[in-house]
């Protein structure tokens, strides 16, 4: 069997082989027809989960760290807003510099500034100098996620690519769950700075590996040869896309939802509805276990039988309802519900997100095939920022209602279907099988 693949850029068609082979020659061989192996799989899960695990391993230690250097607690806040601001910002950077040099070379540099960045947060003296290198370490640990999306596009196309993203949810999704765990058992044995010298081990490690085993993904034929100019070109190129758009804004919102549930769900849990944290420890691995599962369940099953835009659509669909679900029981309409109802809905929202996010940026990246470093710095960027604001806005009334969660989460909801519906339009496209968006099978 022979899959043509439209290049969205030309609209053009090229025989693709449906088989992925080893990646050691990357450069030579089409995008649909490498594999990776299980080592160079796990190194693009590790580049997608140092954001979570620089973010989240820190959050036990924001007590202590308060008392260690005498401040404030809204000024050891600006930690946590400053390392995710320059992920955001990172990669707007890195991904237009990785569509010119190459993907080894810029991610390497961010690997190496990352672990010095992570090592002086370690030895920083004042709230002030650890939130300069809090802002270094987001800006540098960017490139890890930008790159691993942008190698991933270089690797694969249509199904293959749904069906590897679905692989790093597996990696990614853990990666919350546990960080904060480990940071727990880190102050065990240690302070505060302890986490950031596991970091930092941890940094050079990753950086080690991706010098020794992740071979170049982008040919030079194939790079960008001009400057900013050539770069912020692209970018409107790629926004002037509508589909490209939106796709990108359902990723965003999407991940909104899921930001404004991390950001909330200890208050309402806890606060709440009085569980104990050790059962809002529970609910939030049964939760990022339901995320990781209909993930696996949505690669290995739906990807290649059921089309992308299905899948988003039934996704989108889910969580909308989930959503209305949740802001009726935190509004009292059936009465005082307790936690496990608010617990189910959770879930099923948490859940609902394996089918949305691999399925979104698997969309986007099929019409940019031409510069996904930039494109995989837009997706990036966009959910960080709509992330951020999502965040604060979970807590506008108060630690002692769910209604701005659910209303946050409805509202992402019902934007991101509206998008999908009003830019994407499925409906729009011709000829698209279950194999996936612009591919048509050939005996």
């Amino acid at each position: 069997m022979e899959t043509l693949m439209t290049d969205p850029g030309t609209g053009t068609t090229e025989p693709q082989d449906s088989v992925p082979i080893a990646e050691r020659d990357v450069a030579a061989v089409p995008a649909a027809s490498r594999r990776t192996s299980l080592l160079v799989t796990l190194i693009l899960g590790g580049l997608t989960a140092v954001p979570p695990l620089s973010m989240d391993m820190y959050l036990p230690a924001l007590p202590e760290v308060t008392n260690a250097l005498h401040s404030p607690a809204a000024t050891v806040q600006l930690t946590l807003t400053t390392c995710l601001a320059g992920m955001a910002l990172g990669q707007m950077v890195v991904g237009p510099m990785s569509d010119k040099w190459g993907r080894r070379r810029p991610l390497l540099a961010g690997m190496v500034i990352y672990v010095i960045a992570t090592a002086l947060c370690a030895l920083a003296t004042n709230a002030e100098l650890l939130i300069a290198f809090r802002l270094l370490q987001g800006l540098a640990g960017a490139a890890g996620i930008v790159i691993a999306r942008a190698v991933v596009r270089d690797l694969y196309d249509g199904v293959a690519m749904a069906r590897f993203f679905s692989t790093l949810m597996l990696i990614s999704g853990v990666a919350p769950v546990v960080a904060p765990l480990i940071g727990g058992q880190i102050l065990r044995i240690t302070d505060w700075r302890g986490v950031f010298v596991v970091l930092t081990v941890v940094g050079i490690l990753l950086t080690l590996l991706v010098w020794r085993r992740l071979h170049e993904t982008l040919p030079p034929e194939r790079r960008h040869s001009g400057g900013l100019g050539e770069a912020l070109h692209t970018m409107r190129s790629l926004l002037a896309d509508r589909s490209f758009s939106g796709y990108l804004i359902v990723g965003a919102f999407a991940f909104a939802a899921l930001f404004a549930y991390i950001s909330a769900s200890p208050f309402v849990i806890q606060e709440i509805y009085g569980a104990s944290p050790q059962t809002f420890s529970l609910l939030f691995g049964v939760n990022s276990v339901g995320l990781v599962l209909v993930g696996q369940i949505n690669g290995k099953v739906l990807v290649g039988r059921v089309s992308l835009d299905v899948v988003l659509g039934i996704g989108l669909s889910v969580i909308t309802a989930a959503a209305t679900a949740l802001l009726l029981m935190a509004g009292g309409v059936f009465g005082d519900v307790g936690l496990w109802p608010m617990a189910a809905g959770l879930f099923v929202l948490m859940s609902a997100m394996g089918l949305v996010m691999p399925s979104a940026n698997t969309k986007a990246l099929l019409r940019s095939g031409h510069a996904a470093g930039s494109a995989s710095a837009l997706l990036g960027t966009s959910t960080f920022l709509l992330g951020s604001v999502a965040s604060p806005l979970v807590g506008i009334a108060g630690e002692h209602t769910a209604v701005p969660m659910a209303v946050v989460q409805l509202s992402c909801g019902v934007l991101a279907l509206l998008s999908f519906l009003g830019l994407c339009r499925p409906w729009q496209r011709r000829g698209e099988t279950a194999t996936g968006t612009g591919e048509r099978t050939r005996l």
